[in-house]
């Protein structure tokens, strides 16, 4: 697969690939997707891309590593984002009574694209992978696309195997977080409108994995900066 074609594919195949799983970055775009439509699920789902492309020019100029230098810096900006998680979570919880047809403002409209970026930016799981996987891409070599997938990567070692250092898998790989970013806010709009109960759920679960991820997050800064 080295190809421009076959590069630019697996780029994408990679970004959906890592950006599908549950965790805070979903949790936001599926709470402000049924609360306030798909523009405003879609505006989460830009605000972590965003992040990764910050990210990535911070990896590229060698930046990102600064933090793994300075354990203290890392537990306060993982401590920054267990806090933020768990104001996030207190707001989704509250919102389990409406619908997005409720629920929208205007006025609040760009509120989950913030949401996301910040979060992101405080994400150990995002600069941890910007350390080690994500620099890869940029230099000459191969990656394991699959093999990296959250939760499931072991199962699907081997299967896409690419090389590294192209442009055209950077741009495949931005191209499929895109991708995803616009589609997953579609599907839960249109299952919202289908089912009237589901936008409570999605809210509700969306505040369980954001208190659950914002406790662990707590938990590994006080851990890190105890031994610091």
């Amino acid at each position: 697969m080295s190809t421009l074609a076959g590069s630019l594919a697996a780029g994408a195949v990679f970004g959906v690939a890592l950006a599908a799983p549950p965790g805070p970055m979903n949790a936001v775009i599926a709470e402000e997707s049924v609360t306030r439509g798909w523009s405003s699920g879609v505006r989460a789902g830009l605000g972590a891309m965003s992040a990764d492309a910050l990210f990535f020019v911070l990896a590229s100029l060698g930046l990102v590593a600064f933090v793994e230098r300075f354990p203290t810096l890392r537990a306060v900006m993982v401590g920054v984002g267990g806090l933020l998680m768990l104001y996030f979570a207190y707001g989704a919880a509250r919102e389990t009574s409406s619908t997005f047809r409720e629920a929208a403002d205007p006025d609040t409209d760009s509120a989950g694209f913030t949401k996301a970026f910040l979060l992101a930016l405080t994400n150990p799981y995002q600069i941890l992978f910007w350390l080690t996987i994500g620099v890869g891409l940029l230099k000459s070599g191969t990656v394991d696309v699959l093999s990296h997938t959250p939760y499931l990567g072991s199962s699907l070692a081997n299967l896409v195997v690419v090389e590294t250092g192209s442009p055209a898998l950077i741009v495949g790989f931005f191209g499929g977080i895109a991708l995803w970013a616009l589609g997953f806010p579609a599907t839960l709009v249109a299952a919202e409108k289908r089912v009237e109960s589901f936008a409570p759920v999605v809210a509700g679960v969306s505040a369980v994995v954001l208190g659950g991820f914002g406790v662990v997050f707590l938990w590994d800064a006080m851990q890190t900066l105890v031994l610091a």
